[in-house]
C-alpha cells in the first residue's frame, strides 16, 4: 500500500515535471507590451506608432499593447520588473538597464545613413567666442537629461579630450530634452551645448534653430544607435521571431517615426563604448540617475 505521504510526494514531483519544461521553456504571453521613448507626448507617440503595432501583430500573431512611460526611469524600471516585454532605449539608458537587469537583450539598432551609429555635436551661440571646444573654457554648457547619450555622456567625453573638466573648467546645466538645450544656446542662456547630431539637423531644417545664431563646434566619432531591447526569459523561439520581424521591416511608414532606414542586429558588446566613457569620466553608472 502507498503511504499518504509518498502518494502526497509524487504528486508534487508530478506536478513539478509538468511545469518544468513550460518554465525551461520561457515566457510565451499572448500579449507583448511594447515600450516606446518617452520623447514626445505618449498619444502622439502611440498614434505615430499604429503601423508598428499592425505589423507586429501580424508578424508575431500575438497582440500588441503599446506603452509610453514617463520618462527613462520609470522604462528601465518596467524593464527590470518585467511590467513590458520589448524597449526602445537610447544607448546610455539602454547601459544603465543593463546594469540594473542583465538579462535583458539588444537585438537590433536604428539605421540612419546606412550605418547602426550617429554622433554628438557640441554647438555654441556664435557670439560666445567659440570657435575650438578648448574655447569652451570659462563658460557655461548646456547639456540634455543626465542619462542621455548625445546630450550628456559624449559632449562631455569631448571636453575632456580638450582637458576641460566639467564644474572645473566650466559651468553646466542640464536641461532635459536635446531641443532645449538648442534652444537655449541660441538665446545665450548657456554659450554652449551638447545634443545629438540628427536633432540639430532636424531643428535646423525645420527653422525651430538659427545657423546664423548657433554653430557647430566639434562633432563626435560614431555612437552605437538607439537600441530594440527584450526581456531574456522570454522562450527563447519567440525572441528569435521578435528580431526577425523586426530586422525584416521595410515599409517607410514604420521606420519615419524612428527616422530610421532600417534596424540592423546589434549585441551587448556594441556599448561598451559606452561604458568606456564613463569610466574616463568617473562616472559611475550605478549611480547615475536615469
Amino acid at each position: 500500500m502507498i503511504s499518504r505521504r509518498t502518494f502526497g510526494a509524487g504528486l508534487a514531483l508530478s506536478a513539478f515535471l509538468r511545469a518544468g519544461p513550460s518554465l525551461a521553456q520561457g515566457a510565451d504571453p499572448d500579449t507583448l507590451k511594447v515600450a516606446l521613448l518617452p520623447d514626445e507626448s505618449a498619444s502622439t507617440i502611440i498614434q505615430n506608432n499604429q503601423g508598428l503595432k499592425t505589423y507586429l501583430e501580424q508578424g508575431l500573431g500575438k497582440r500588441i499593447e503599446l506603452v509610453v512611460t514617463t520618462d527613462y526611469s520609470s522604462m528601465i524600471e518596467a524593464m527590470r520588473f518585467k511590467r513590458i516585454d520589448l524597449a526602445y532605449f537610447g544607448p546610455l539608458s539602454y547601459v544603465l538597464a543593463k546594469s540594473r537587469s542583465p538579462g535583458i537583450e539588444p537585438f537590433a539598432a536604428l539605421v540612419s545613413g546606412g550605418q547602426p551609429t550617429y554622433s554628438s555635436y557640441l554647438i555654441a551661440n556664435v557670439t560666445a567666442g567659440i570657435a575650438r571646444t578648448e574655447d569652451v573654457k570659462g563658460k557655461t554648457v548646456g547639456f540634455g537629461d543626465t542619462a542621455s547619450t548625445s546630450s550628456h555622456l559624449i559632449p562631455r567625453a569631448l571636453l575632456k579630450n580638450a582637458g576641460l573638466e566639467a564644474g572645473k573648467d566650466y559651468s553646466f546645466q542640464h536641461l532635459g530634452t536635446h531641443d532645449a538645450v538648442a534652444r537655449a544656446v541660441q538665446a545665450g542662456h548657456v554659450q554652449a551645448g551638447g545634443l545629438s547630431k540628427p536633432i540639430f539637423t532636424s531643428l535646423v531644417a525645420t527653422k525651430s534653430i538659427d545657423p546664423a545664431k548657433v554653430h557647430v563646434v566639434a562633432e563626435s566619432r560614431p555612437i552605437p544607435n538607439y537600441p530594440w531591447t527584450v526581456r531574456g526569459d522570454l522562450a527563447p523561439g519567440l525572441k528569435e521571431k521578435i528580431k526577425t520581424t523586426f530586422l525584416e521591416i521595410k515599409d517607410p511608414a514604420i521606420l519615419k517615426p524612428f527616422k530610421a532606414e532600417a534596424f540592423s542586429p546589434i549585441t551587448d558588446a556594441d556599448y561598451d563604448v559606452l561604458r568606456e566613457t564613463a569610466k574616463l569620466l568617473n562616472i559611475d553608472l550605478t549611480k547615475v540617475k536615469s
